[in-house]
């Protein structure tokens, strides 16, 4: 743990980008292997699950530091992480540890199993043999918050450069259902046959923004052109005669979307394909609020699959007769594709996203000023001879988004944030007018600059009108514009509605509060997008 907790120091001490890979690399090389594999996990998202509720944990640390709860309570939304408020209130340690990372994750994966006092007892006796920077680091993953400013594409660059290998190898190799308990260093990194792991996706090639005209792209005749569709990204992978699914966070998603049992049928073995999730009726997406409903379920209803049945629209072949073909350029990878969708049977939920054509720039403009009616987000912009990467990466894939809907609201509610922002109020409530009424209908807690939220925190102190826990209740006074990707009816909502990816746009000082939106806007706004 203490080689551990020196990484974390070495991480925190830097913004460098190369800093921080020299950090990872120098650890990777002289860790044991048992703590190298921890590490990967941890930095991949493969985090235990929490095995102490954050309500004990307060309980716990406040009864060992002599405190009385409510002072934790009001310590833990100024300081705005819970790992952190603990280790700062606990007395110092008695004693010292020299066990490793694996040991004490091992320490952890045991509490779930043990009585609630058994658990009181390792984790107070843990307390007292942990520098503060190890309290803190098995505090976060207790509380399953292990976040640590490393990406995992930093933390694969850093695995190259300490092992020698190819990072997009490596980033191969770290994708799919593995788990520390699971695996060894040898097998996840060394082992020659670690590819030939049936259920493994690659991973997947992302997009920037396009914040340019499109003209800087160049000729258009070097561009596919198709919809971004609002769905879940996955690849559907069949091998051995069996399918998996796996979303874009390296989710498996198999048991939620039982249309594509049926996959291995149609799909011949050695095939990866790379598209979006959809749901689908009467030959057209539906909204995304009718996928969400669907979304994170281990057993679906007849009716929701009735209701809500999906397909994959299918944009990309990324493995085919059991070769990875991502290096070929995509007219041949989507030449491939189209074959292959176009001898499926017709009620296999599987289609070919289809290539918008367009003899120039305005053109396409002009297409995608229809995307909402084709209950798309805009488009995608890839370059015909290019290869299908690793990560995010600008140049050869682009989407080019929508403008955003917007509607003006009335702050009614603020919030801390957490965090470097713990001091800060940045969790906003907003509302818009029913009538004479102010009625909330969402919550916003980006799109402000540093120096805006300092400002409006300072306010908000001066303007409370009433408290409730952490949530403080403000005058009415302030307008904001509050972009959105879109709108959905919303039983649980007071206001019958309900947003997708709401953010603070801009403040309007220009605007006074009775000239904000109104209910009746937000419904025409459903009427026509939702």
């Amino acid at each position: 743990m203490k080689r551990f907790a020196r990484l974390f120091r070495a991480i925190d001490a830097t913004t460098r980008t190369g800093a921080k890979v020299a950090a990872l690399a120098d650890y990777f090389t002289e860790a044991p292997e048992a703590d190298r594999v921890w590490t990967i996990a941890l930095f991949s998202g493969r985090r235990p699950r929490r095995a102490v509720t954050t309500t004990r944990l307060r309980e716990w640390a406040a009864e060992r530091a002599g405190l009385p709860l409510w002072l934790v309570e009001e310590c833990y939304p100024i300081v705005g992480d819970l790992a952190e408020t603990i280790t700062l209130i606990l007395p110092p340690a008695a004693g010292g540890s020299d066990q490793s990372l694996s040991d004490w994750m091992a320490e952890l994966m045991a509490l779930a199993a043990l009585p609630e006092e058994a658990r009181k007892a390792r984790i107070l006796a843990a307390w007292d043999q942990l520098d503060r920077d190890e309290r803190f680091l098995f505090n976060k993953l207790i509380t399953g918050g292990f976040r640590i400013g490393v990406s995992q594409k930093l933390m694969t660059r850093a695995l190259a450069q300490a092992t020698g290998r190819d990072e997009a190898e490596l980033a191969h190799r770290l994708m799919g259902d593995w788990t520390a308990q699971t695996t060894t260093w040898h097998q996840l990194i060394e082992a020659e046959n670690s590819a030939a792991d049936a259920s493994r996706p690659y991973p997947f090639y992302l997009a920037y923004g396009l914040e340019e005209a499109p003209e800087t792209l160049g000729d258009p005749a070097d561009w596919h052109a198709e919809w971004k569709w609002d769905g879940i990204r996955g690849q559907l992978v069949i091998r051995e005669g069996q399918y998996f699914l796996w979303s874009r966070g390296e989710e498996l998603i198999s048991a939620t979307f039982p249309e594509f049992t049926r996959a291995p049928d149609f799909v011949p073995d050695g095939t990866v394909i790379d598209g979006e999730v959809l749901a689908w009726a009467e030959a057209a997406p539906l909204p995304f609020n009718a996928l969400q409903k669907r979304i994170g379920r281990k057993s679906v209803s007849k009716k929701l699959l009735r209701d809500a049945p999906v397909i994959l629209y299918a944009y990309d072949l990324l493995e085919w007769q059991g070769a990875d073909i991502r290096a070929r350029p995509l007219v041949e990878r989507r030449a491939l594709l189209a074959t292959l969708v176009a001898d499926l049977p017709p009620d296999a939920p599987l289609r070919l996203s289809p290539e918008i054509a367009f003899a120039d720039w305005a053109a396409l403009a002009h297409t995608r000023a229809g995307a909402r009616e084709a209950r798309a987000e805009g488009l995608m912009l890839k370059r015909r001879d290019s290869a299908y990467g690793t990560g995010r990466r600008k140049g050869d894939w682009w989407k080019w988004k929508l403008d955003p809907l917007t509607v003006d609201a009335v702050m009614i509610y603020a919030q801390s944030g957490h965090g470097r922002r713990a001091n800060l109020f940045t969790d906003f409530t907003f509302a818009v007018w029913n009538g004479n009424d102010l009625v909330p209908f969402t919550k916003a807690y980006s799109g402000l600059s540093d120096d805006e939220f300092r400002e409006i925190t300072a306010w908000v102190r001066r303007n409370t009108q009433q408290r409730f826990g952490p949530v403080r209740q403000v005058t009415p006074e302030h307008v904001f514009e509050i972009a959105f990707e879109g709108i959905h009816e919303s039983p649980r909502h007071k206001s019958g509605v309900a947003l997708r990816f709401p953010r603070m746009a801009r403040w309007r000082r220009d605007k006074p509060v009775q000239e904000a939106n109104t209910l009746d806007d937000l419904k025409e706004l459903l009427r026509v997008y939702g």
